[in-house]
């Protein structure tokens, strides 16, 4: 009976991780994808890769734009990010510091985690005003194009630098991007030594990023804080300045944990 059973289920299993797969696919693409660069990713056939698009679609799961014949996430997969996001307390400390940043600058203010080879923002506070970025929590980066990217690298556990170094060569997304391990390296090495990065258009042609690590307490890196903003709302001779402000914002975040451990000693 229990052989049985395991049996019929290995399809089940199988079926099953390629359709989280598929979600985490789906997670790392801008654009989206469609059936035939899905099929490709997991090594499947088409046929099969729509069967499980259509059930992601049909449960909420995965959403289909209408301009085209690409899907990206649906709102459900976004709500299972935001409730596991609600236990994490560094996103709900960080909150009130970034709001206030976002309110100052007029600009959007991440927070971001390392999650396998790349980012993940844990954390916004939405800026007011006309320009706004397509960025929101649960959203993947490239770490050797963004500035909380390198700041992760630089901090963050080393043996995502080890992997990331031991590739050829990266995306290149605009003439600013660093495309080898040898000027990444340098590039982390500068970044540690000035205890803040920039992406200077690297990313994105006329958008410039800000960006801090986080501490929890002195050598216990947690994350990483960034401003974004057009190169015209962060000029170049204004990055130290604005990331002096992000280093006093990251290290208030903590400040009351910090407190209360005193007090605690005290007693």
């Amino acid at each position: 009976m229990l052989e049985a059973m395991a049996e019929s289920s290995a399809p089940k299993a199988t079926a099953v991780e390629r359709a989280m797969a598929m979600l985490e696919y789906l997670d790392g693409s801008r654009r989206g994808l469609n059936i035939s660069e899905i099929s490709r990713k997991l090594g499947i056939p088409k046929s099969s890769a729509h069967v499980i698009v259509v059930t992601l679609e049909r449960l909420g799961y995965v959403q289909k734009r209408e301009d085209s014949l690409h899907y990206t996430l649906g709102l459900k997969a976004y709500g299972l990010g935001q409730g596991m996001l609600r236990g994490l307390s560094i996103a709900e400390l960080a909150m009130p510091h970034m709001r206030a940043l976002a309110e100052q600058w007029r600009r959007p203010v991440h927070l971001a985690v390392p999650d396998g080879d790349q980012g993940v923002y844990i954390q916004k506070a939405e800026a007011p005003g006309l320009i706004q970025f397509d960025t929101y929590v649960g959203r993947r980066m490239d770490l050797h194009c963004t500035g909380v990217g390198k700041v992760l690298l630089a901090w963050g556990p080393p043996d995502i630098l080890a992997r990331l170094t031991a590739k050829p060569t990266y995306i290149r997304y605009t003439k600013n991007t660093i495309t080898n391990p040898k000027a990444l390296q340098k590039e982390v090495a500068a970044v540690r030594k000035l205890g803040w990065a920039v992406d200077d258009e690297e990313e994105e042609l006329g958008v410039r990023c800000v960006a801090v690590p986080v501490f929890s307490a002195p050598g216990r890196f947690v994350a990483g804080l960034s401003v974004t903003g057009t190169t015209g709302q962060i000029p170049l001779d204004e990055v130290e300045v604005v990331a002096r402000r992000l280093r006093q914002a990251a290290l208030a975040m903590f400040a009351p944990v910090a407190e209360l451990g005193a007090e605690g000693g005290e007693a």
